[in-house]
């Protein structure tokens, strides 16, 4: 009997069919050219050709890897399961955890059991592995290590906590949350499980992004004295992604605590430093949908650093716009746009024109990247980029911006956001 695999024997047979059609194509007059070649050569003192039979394949030295490196064996990447299943999860973060080097996912959480099992049958995720937001069972999948929370701002904190006691390490969706408190108790349940957290801050990955965040570290741009950071989106309370946006209790805010977080965040990541003092102003038009009873639609804050620096950020739910530019003594650097999903672009403008420095790799790395940063620092145990540290400062600092915009006066705050 032979003992070859199926697929070895027809892996024989198709190379020895391939040999004997190559000698057969040859014919009898292609094998007398090949000899009177092959003694040309000799005759001439040059190295005669090489067996035409090693023109098939053949094993070849490792090549050189380019921009992406080989992922790591299925055994080895760490498993996710996503936890809320909307428009943002199945077509950004679910994909980039199917291309990601060193994440698989293993799981799926949803309050909608008939959109999980659909879900899953695409994505190959068992159908034991789906759970609702109780999470009963997670604890007893060794197939999951960590739960990415995509759901509304003020469900982060029974998602997290659930994944936490399930005895998973938490990456978790900015906001941190609707308001600082719940945040620090996240915080303190995963202290409690021995837990890590890891908020979702993507631009800190974004490749134009972190080239204009290693120039302001090299001193390319000078002195940067001022800076700006506008992000806007609309609002459209047709579609349900945005329809939980426009409740105070389930968004915590309007425009700025959805979007003009990444105006926040950005800046104070770019230039390494916290504000000190703050006055803000927000805003809501009327519209007949009455979309913004409840938030605002549009937010403004002027930020002074101890270094003196100044800067100005926004945030709207009417326009589309998402830029940052830090005005330097060398140099202007403008992103634009700063942080969408992908096309984003970096601008150098200085006394001798414009020039737009060609990224290392697509806009889209950053959700790959953030994502397998945070399963090395799982598993390898390396130092979180945008720890919940970070959420919780910026929640106190979000909160800071609304009292502020409440009194109609500067405030001042503290390194970790909090008021004075």
């Amino acid at each position: 009997m032979n003992d070859l695999p199926d697929f070895s024997r027809r892996g024989f047979m198709r190379t020895s069919a391939l040999g004997l059609g190559a000698g057969m194509g040859l014919g009898l007059g292609g094998f007398e050219a090949l000899a009177q070649t092959a003694g040309r050569a000799i005759g001439s003192g040059q190295t005669p050709p090489a067996d035409p039979l090693e023109r098939q394949a053949a094993g070849r030295p490792e090549p050189e890897l380019d921009a992406t490196p080989r992922p790591s064996p299925p055994g080895r990447r760490v498993g996710w399961a996503v936890c809320g299943l909307g428009h943002f999860a199945q077509n950004y973060a679910i994909p980039a955890i199917g291309r990601s080097a060193e994440s698989k996912l293993t799981g799926l959480i949803s309050g909608s059991r008939d959109k999980a099992l659909a879900v899953a049958g695409a994505w190959g995720v068992p159908e034991g592995s789906v759970y609702d937001y109780g999470m009963q069972g997670l604890a007893d999948n060794d197939e999951v290590d960590v739960v990415y929370v995509i759901t509304p701002n003020a469900i982060h904190e029974e998602n997290v906590i659930a994944a936490l006691e399930a005895g998973n390490h938490v990456f978790c969706e900015k906001p941190f949350s609707h308001n600082s408190a719940a945040a620090q108790r996240m915080m303190d349940a995963a202290k409690a499980a021995d837990r890590r957290i890891m908020i979702a801050y993507r631009a800190h990955f974004e490749p134009n992004n972190t080239a204009l965040k290693e120039m302001v570290q090299k001193g390319e741009l000078g002195d940067i004295w001022y800076a700006t950071s506008d992000h806007h989106r609309p609002l459209d309370p047709s579609v349900e992604r945005d329809q939980w946006r426009m409740v105070r209790d389930l968004a915590g805010g309007g425009s700025l605590m959805d979007i003009g977080i990444y105006s926040l965040n950005g800046l104070i990541w770019l230039l390494d430093e916290v504000p000190e003092r703050l006055v803000a102003t927000t805003f809501s038009p009327e519209t007949p949908d009455g979309r913004f009873g409840e938030i605002e639609a549009i937010g403004q804050v002027q930020l002074v650093f101890p270094s003196g620096r100044r800067a100005s950020i926004s945030s709207g739910y009417v326009a589309n716009k998402k830029r940052i530019d830090l005005w330097g003594s060398q140099a202007v650097a403008v992103l634009d746009p700063a942080t969408e999903y992908f096309g984003n672009r970096l601008t150098l403008s200085t006394a001798e024109g414009d020039e737009m420095p060609t990224p290392s790799k697509p806009s889209e790395q950053q959700f790959t990247g953030e994502i397998d940063h945070f399963s090395q620092a799982v598993r390898d145990g390396v130092p979180i980029l945008t720890p919940a540290e970070m959420g919780l400062r910026d929640m106190h600092l979000l909160e800071a911006i609304y009292i502020s915009a409440e009194r109609g006066e500067w405030v001042e705050v503290n390194p970790d956001g909090t008021l004075r």
